[in-house]
């Protein structure tokens, strides 16, 4: 739990509702911060709450100093609002977890940049696009930093932050600071990489996975199992996908070069348009209980 730290971080604005959104939301209000999930209405508020209702039960299982006290105090600092003029009024830090989508994370940042303090650090969660593709859109170039979260952060608690050449020096530190009192590994990226560290790594990877079953050479559970069974490594390519979602994705490969949509295609014809999106529907590659 929190201590005495220096960061003036206290109240923590997280907009987007989905996944990881609510990862990042119910982490931060475990650990100490108060928290406002934002979604566009009440409907996608409504779909938010079965997925903290699992992240309680999840920390209660796999953190080892959770108890149901720490956990229920967590969803008492986690409260949610489709306002968002409301939801930034006294936030500290803003935390963008919107889908990855260029254009929707600019809209974003401008409307926030109407109605938000003066004080307020704005941040972005995207996976792959750059800071600098947004920033001129925040109103903020100094306050503006992306801090990018990998998923089930509880237990894959990396946070790597990475700043533009406007970012201030004072923010980027803060920022790593908070990220250490959210109980991550910060990761300060030095320069600007799309990908940042992880998924410089992990998208080639899961790309030729891909190749491979969309083209026909191999099926999902045959090219997780040789990957496992020859590396020693705990999880294939295909049951990473289910983690993620089929949505993140597909958002990027919709966006990308000639190859790049051939594989959104194809995970859309065979995956998304019939329910598959991975664990959180109970079906991807794999079928869940």
């Amino acid at each position: 739990m929190r201590g005495n730290f220096m960061s003036d971080i206290k109240q923590v604005l997280v907009l987007g509702t989905g996944v990881l959104g609510s990862q990042i939301a119910f982490q931060a209000a475990y650990t100490g911060f108060q928290v406002i999930a934002y979604d566009i209405n009440d409907d996608a508020v409504a779909a938010a709450q079965p997925r903290i209702a699992g992240l309680m039960k999840t920390y209660f299982a796999e953190v080892p100093d959770a108890t149901q006290a720490t956990v229920d105090a967590a969803q008492a600092r986690l409260s949610h609002s489709t306002d968002l003029a409301e939801a930034v009024a006294d936030a500290d830090l803003v935390i963008e977890a919107i889908p990855e989508i260029l254009e929707l994370k600019r809209e974003t940042f401008r409307a926030l940049g109407d109605v938000a303090p003066a004080k307020t650090i704005f941040a972005t969660n995207s996976s792959t696009l750059l800071p600098s593709d947004i920033v001129d859109a925040t109103g903020r170039p100094d306050r503006f930093i992306a801090i990018h979260f990998a998923n089930r952060i509880w237990t894959s608690n990396t946070a790597e932050i990475m700043g533009t050449v406007l970012t201030s020096p004072e923010v980027f530190d803060r920022v790593v600071e908070f990220a250490g009192e959210m109980g991550m590994v910060a990761v300060p990226i030095r320069k600007e990489k799309a990908g940042y560290v992880l998924n410089s790594l992990l998208v080639p990877f899961l790309d030729a996975a891909l190749d491979l079953a969309a083209g026909g050479y191999a099926e999902p559970k045959d090219v997780d199992n040789t990957w496992r069974i020859a590396t020693g490594a705990p999880l294939g390519p295909f049951q990473i996908y289910d983690i993620i979602g089929m949505n993140t994705p597909y958002n990027i490969m919709v966006n990308g070069d000639e190859r790049a949509r051939a594989h959104a295609a194809w995970l859309k014809e065979n995956y998304i348009d019939q329910g598959k999106l991975g664990i959180a529907s109970g079906e991807g590659f794999y079928k869940y209980s």
